[in-house]
């Protein structure tokens, strides 16, 4: 498993992951937040098997390896 996500991709998946969990305690306070903590888990270990299939890398050293 090469890492596949960059540095500004890394940050965005965390603010969203973070913020689609907000949402299990305030506003709708639903379990759909609980969908945050894909983005969240692939900004933490730096890679994404979606990336990987579609030959994509953020890493800013080419594309990914197939």
């Amino acid at each position: 498993m090469n890492r596949n996500i960059g540095g500004l991709d890394r940050a965005l998946r965390i603010a969203v992951g973070l913020g689609l969990l907000a949402l299990i305690f305030v506003g709708p306070q639903t379990l759909w937040g609980l969908v945050g903590l894909v983005p969240l888990g692939t900004a933490l270990i730096g890679y994404c098997p979606a990336y990987r299939l579609l030959g994509i890398c953020t890493t800013g050293q080419g594309r990914a390896q197939a």
